[in-house]
């Protein structure tokens, strides 16, 4: 097939296929509901911090009981 007749080929299919698809939402309401999404999953990430000074009583009691060093230290 020559490079004309591709060309050509391409071109046919091109106007072929040009339909349009409405979209199910607003334009906007997409970036809106990631915006949430990313609102909520940084609440929870917001919620687990401090979490290992919350328990530090607890792990330092665990080392010295099993013979380790600090917490979390290897």
């Amino acid at each position: 097939m020559s490079f004309v007749t591709a060309a050509f080929v391409t071109s046919l299919l091109a106007e072929a296929e040009h339909t349009v698809v409405e979209l199910p939402l607003p334009l906007l309401t997409y970036p809106a509901v990631a915006l949430v999404l990313f609102v909520a999953l940084a609440g929870v990430l917001w919620s687990y911090r401090d979490v290992a000074n919350r328990h530090s009583a607890k792990a330092e009691a665990y080392a010295k009981a099993h013979g380790g060093g600090a917490a979390g230290g290897h």
